[in-house]
């Protein structure tokens, strides 16, 4: 009797002895892994955010003032060959002039050209042209940068973490715990998945408004084309 007595107390023992042993699940959490990476790791975190809220603010004004300059009235130069057609050149300065787009502006310049030749008339457009496009892509450059710089700031910070990982290794005279050493190693990984986000926003948002702002000098470029051959039309 004694003897199952004792096999069931050491298996009691060894069930609780191997709930013991059981390893508990560790959370983690956004704010933990961007908290946890030291003084030098939190201020490049700092750097990290400060650039992706700086590249989504350049985005979306971009984008607004992109859209706005794409916008003109379907009936624009219709109305301009009506007025240069019946010689109301006034009138026509006067419905650029009301008119706030690029594509109205290089008209302007073009109207206010009529009598000389019409290569400096093409010339005078031209230099408007450059001018709208250097105003469309006011600032789109740094997204560029953003995207470019992003990526490496992250890894710079990785890098500064490994170091003070493995400096915490050497110092600790082999005695330094695998699980300490782990999370201070994904911890500075952190800010290179950051970086890489960064990089990835500006990026997209960079091209994207690329596109946009071709679309805007294709409509220029159309309409200017269309006045030019206007102004060879018999009157």
């Amino acid at each position: 009797m004694s003897i199952f007595l004792q096999a069931d107390s050491l298996a009691v023992a060894n069930e609780m002895l191997t709930d013991d042993q059981q390893p508990v699940e560790k959370t983690l959490s956004i704010w933990e892994l961007i908290t946890n990476g030291g003084i030098g790791g939190q201020a490049i975190m700092l750097v990290l955010f400060i650039l992706l809220f700086f590249a989504i603010y350049l985005y979306f004004e971009r984008l607004m003032a992109i859209n706005k300059a794409s916008k003109i009235d379907s009936n624009f130069m219709n109305n301009i060959k009506s007025n240069i057609m019946a010689g109301k050149i006034d009138a026509a300065k006067m419905l650029c002039a009301q008119t706030n787009s690029p594509v109205a502006r290089l008209i302007e310049k073009g109207i206010s050209r009529i009598g000389k030749p019409l290569e400096d008339i093409n010339t005078a457009i031209e230099n408007a042209g450059a001018l709208e496009l250097y105003k469309l892509e006011k600032n789109t450059s740094m997204l560029a940068t953003i995207s470019g710089a992003g990526p490496m700031i992250g890894f710079l910070g990785t890098v500064l973490g490994m170091i003070l990982a493995f400096h915490k290794m050497a110092s600790g005279g082999g005695q330094i715990e695998v699980g300490a050493l782990a999370e201070g190693i994904y911890t500075a990984m952190t800010t290179t998945v950051v970086g890489l986000i960064v990089g990835i926003v500006a990026y997209i948002g960079y091209n994207h408004l690329v596109v946009r702002t071709n679309k805007v000098v294709n409509q220029m470029e159309a309409n200017a084309v269309e006045f030019l051959d206007l102004l060879n039309e018999p009157i």
